[in-house]
C-alpha cells in the first residue's frame, strides 16, 4: 500500500526538521568553540597587559622600593613614616600593592584565569603577600581584599597541590 500525500508530507517535514536540528546544534557547538578562543584570547591578552606593566618604570621602581626592606615590619614601618610625611615613596610603594588589588579583582570577577595567575607568579604572589599583609593589616580590614583573597586562593591552591 502506497502513503497517501497526508503521509509523504509528514514524512519530509520530520526530516527537514531532523536536519535543522542537527544544523542547530552543530552551529552552537561551533559558536561554543568560538566563544573559548575569544575568551582565551582575551586572557592572554590580560596576561600580556599584566606582564607588560609589571616591567614598566612606574612598577619596578616600586619594587626596587619594596626590596630596600629586610622584612614586612621593616616595610610596614616604612610606609606609615611615609604615609604620615605625606612622601612621594608612599604613592611609590602603593603602585606595587594596587597591582596586586586589580589583578585580584580580575581573577574574582573571572576575568583573568587563576591557572594562569598560577603559572606567572604563583611563588611571588604569596611571598609578596606575606611582605605587605603587616603593611595591608595597619589599614584596616576592608583595606586590599582581593590581594588578601588572591593570597589565600594561592596558598590553598599550593598546599592542596604538595
Amino acid at each position: 500500500m502506497n502513503p497517501n500525500w497526508a503521509e509523504q508530507v509528514t514524512a519530509i517535514a520530520t526530516a527537514i526538521g531532523c536536519i535543522g536540528l542537527t544544523s542547530t546544534l552543530v552551529l552552537a557547538v561551533l559558536a561554543a568553540r568560538q566563544l573559548r578562543e575569544a575568551q582565551r584570547g582575551r586572557h592572554a591578552q590580560l596576561a600580556a597587559d599584566f606582564i607588560r606593566r609589571w616591567d614598566e618604570p612606574p612598577l619596578v621602581e616600586a619594587r626596587r622600593l619594596v626590596a630596600e626592606h629586610a622584612d614586612g615590619g621593616e616595610l610596614a614601618a616604612t610606609f606609615a613614616t611615609s604615609m604620615a610625611d605625606n612622601s612621594m615613596a608612599a604613592y611609590v610603594l602603593l603602585r606595587e600593592l594596587d597591582f596586586y588589588e586589580q589583578l585580584g579583582a580580575l581573577d574574582h570577577v573571572g576575568a583573568f584565569d587563576f591557572e594562569l595567575i598560577d603559572a606567572l607568579i604563583g611563588n611571588s604572589l604569596v611571598a609578596r603577600w606575606e611582605l605587605w599583609r603587616s603593611t595591608v593589616d595597619s589599614m584596616g580590614d576592608d583595606a586590599y581584599p582581593m590581594f588578601r583573597k588572591l593570597a589565600d586562593k594561592m596558598r590553598r591552591q599550593r598546599a592542596a597541590a604538595a
